[in-house]
């Protein structure tokens, strides 16, 4: 085996399994500002002897411009893997960006995810539209098993909550109440408020950490393992499959439990009124029907059923877009909690100023 400076120039040549050391010829490297790596005539080489070239070239000074040229294809391609920069270091040796190319970036990137979101809502839609066609393919088996996970088995969770929340609600609102003696529309309170928009909101921010993170990890998890990889191979629609199911068993589910939510909230402002305030029984009861309204009602479902599709989309839309790795499911399952709270507050918002401008 031989090693030979040849100007800007590594010769290698001969047996490279025989063993050399780095100080053999790094002292000759360190002050080359320019190095090309050649071969002169290489006999045999092993993965130790790429180990120790890589070890003396990865003490070259960063300005070095290095290049390798004419070494058997392993070799040369098990050097340019190990040499290669990583991403965090090339990002950190790349040119710092001034003011307007950060913003333009961000603004960059934040409308290729609008679209990126707008093309995947288009898709689940175009892909209700075939189900009514009869032309969908995913499992009934699959439908049941989620629909069963996002309604019965989150009753208790959304109960628990929701009649917190009235509890709360009618708590707060005696006391402000009685300074002026009408601690008894605390009823009426509770009852517009849970029926209005307090009920729905409650089930969908609920529903989006229980359900939303569940499909995005569930799915993403499938990304891992190449299982959606494995559809797209078969010709099944990744969105017929997974989320059409998904879609249907929330929507299905968000009414029923926002009616629930609304009565276990009722009830919550019941138990403060009667058990705290020594409020007649018979008396909450008569104000909450006076002041319950099938349009407050009607408004607090919709509210549900469009959470319910924003949850859907959100958790389904990061799943898909997941990375390969375990690290990946943890941000999307994280992304499409925090996403699907955001949009829920956002459509809270248009939905109310829809309501305000019809006047319902």
């Amino acid at each position: 085996m031989t090693v030979k400076i040849k100007g800007e120039n590594l010769v290698l040549s001969g047996d490279l399994t025989k063993d050399f050391s780095v100080s053999d010829f790094l002292n000759s490297l360190k002050n080359k500002k320019s190095l090309v790596v050649k071969n002169g005539g290489i006999s045999d080489w092993n993965q130790e002897s790429v180990t120790v070239l890589y070890s003396a070239l990865s003490q070259l000074p960063a300005t070095t411009n290095l290049q390798i040229k004419n070494l058997p294809e392993g070799m040369s391609q098990l050097l340019a893997l190990a040499l290669k920069p990583s991403p965090k270091n090339e990002k950190n040796n790349s040119p710092e960006e001034d003011f307007l190319e950060r913003w333009g970036s961000k603004g960059i990137e934040v409308a290729l995810s609008i679209r990126s979101g707008l093309d995947f809502f288009v898709k689940m839609i175009k892909a209700w539209k075939r189900q009514i066609g009869g032309e969908a393919i995913y499992r009934k088996k699959d439908f049941l098993l989620i629909l069963e996970d996002c309604g019965p088995k989150a009753v208790m969770i959304v109960s628990l909550i929701s009649f917190m929340v009235g509890l709360i609600l009618a708590f707060v609102g005696a006391l402000q109440l009685k300074t002026f003696g009408a601690q008894i529309y605390v009823a009426s309170l509770v009852t517009i408020g849970m029926t209005r928009i307090m009920g729905a909101i409650m089930t969908g921010v609920i529903m989006a950490g229980r359900t939303g993170a569940s499909y995005a990890a569930t799915i993403g998890t499938m990304q891992v393992n190449e299982e959606l990889d494995a559809l797209q191979t078969m010709g099944i629609s990744q969105i017929d499959f997974l989320g059409l199911p998904r879609m249907n068993a929330l929507l299905m589910s968000m009414p029923i439990l926002v009616l629930i939510s609304d009565f276990v909230g009722i009830l919550g402002g019941c138990f403060v009124c009667v058990f705290l305030w020594e409020i007649p029984l018979s008396e909450y009861i008569r104000y909450c029907t006076m002041a319950f309204s099938l349009q407050n009602f009607l408004v607090g479902v919709f509210h549900g059923l469009v959470f319910g599709l924003v949850i859907t989309l959100c958790g389904c839309y990061f799943g898909m877009n997941c990375g390969r790795n375990a690290d990946s499911v943890g941000r999307a399952t994280t992304d499409a909690v925090v996403y699907s709270i955001v949009w829920m507050i956002i459509m809270t918002g248009i939905i109310t100023l829809i309501c305000e401008g019809l006047g319902i």
